[in-house]
């Protein structure tokens, strides 16, 4: 079993702070993989150490999480939009009644108790986002005060500048840090003269994926692609992952694929000419037990792409590692 995701598995469900993983991509030790909890100083994907290795590192992303305070009209649109953008959806509310609207909403999570007492439940990361659309400044108040004291990727609240103002304040003279509540987004959402109840929901998620796809570049492993990983069968798997990209490559960096010896893949680094080529490479080393790890690059000539249906060639870099 390879510790490196046994550990990793571990971590995402403790670790609070962000998690990255570096991959020694050349050398004597290539394809050595380390979990690292914390930022690094240098973020970029693809760097060359002291000793002139190259390194991948990518941001394991978490599933993202979205944190609904209050279950109004507002609520509503904002859950069916969290769910439809692929977050997990937690509502907190303390009437029996809006609780249940939520509940018809599909949100993954309803706690139908005090807000202070439904946020205790809730332990926050940094891909959780939190939105505060309560019915009265008190409540907003509640919310926020428990919020700040969780890790978290975001925190806005509704309101008009004079309620948002008054909570601030009151935060502010029970001991919060100024720069502190000056982060919270206030007023909610993008600037687009949002009017329904629709449309502050689109503004609001709008303004949670420009700040979620501005972050760094992350990467990440879908609970069916580490489960097969971490699998105890005896099928080979060898894991692609996107390092680099040029052009209209049709997947970011980061992203992966599972091949598995007996055909089975899980996920997908774009589909085309481009996964079918890391396909074969991929059952190549499994097949073969000569290779565990190997950087293979892929060239999609513009002709090529034009074959594929694609607007134009790209070139990508992709990382094979034999986890099994």
């Amino acid at each position: 079993m390879n510790s490196f995701y046994v550990n990793l598995k571990a971590e995402l469900v403790e670790a609070k702070e962000e998690l990255w993983a570096q991959t020694q991509i050349d050398g004597a030790e290539a394809g050595k993989k380390t979990l690292l909890k914390g930022e690094p100083k240098n973020t970029d994907s693809v760097f060359t150490n002291e000793s002139g290795e190259r390194i991948f590192q990518e941001r394991i992303s978490r599933p993202a999480k979205l944190v609904i305070c209050g279950a109004g009209h507002v609520s509503m649109p904002i859950i069916r939009m969290g769910k439809m953008l692929g977050f997990h959806v937690t509502v907190v509310e303390d009437r029996p009644k809006f609780a249940d609207d939520a509940r018809r909403a599909e949100a993954d999570q309803v706690y139908c108790e005090p807000f202070e007492d439904g946020l205790a439940k809730i332990k926050g990361d940094t891909d959780t986002w939190f939105v505060i659309v309560t019915r009265g400044h008190r409540y907003d108040t509640d919310c926020l005060r428990t919020i700040l004291g969780k890790p978290r990727a975001y925190v806005g609240m509704m309101g008009s500048k004079r309620r948002t103002a008054i909570v601030k304040d009151q935060l502010e003279a029970e001991g919060f840090e100024r720069d502190v509540l000056e982060a919270v987004h206030t007023p909610i959402g993008l600037k687009i003269a949002a009017e329904t109840p629709e449309e502050i929901a689109v503004s609001i998620m709008a303004e949670i994926i420009q700040i979620k796809n501005s972050r760094a570049k992350s990467g990440g492993y879908s609970s069916e692609l580490l489960e097969e990983i971490l699998k105890e069968d005896e099928c080979g798997k060898v894991l692609a992952t996107i390092i680099s990209r040029k052009g209209s490559a049709p997947r970011g960096v980061g992203t992966k694929m599972l091949v598995c010896g007996d055909g089975r893949i899980i996920d997908t680094i774009g589909g085309g000419c481009v996964e079918s080529e890391i396909i074969q490479k991929a059952l190549l080393m499994i097949r073969t037990e000569q290779e565990g790890f190997q950087v293979c690059k892929v060239d999609m000539t513009a002709e090529a792409a034009e074959d594929e249906g694609m607007v134009c060639g790209g070139v990508v870099e992709v990382m094979l590692e034999r986890v099994k």
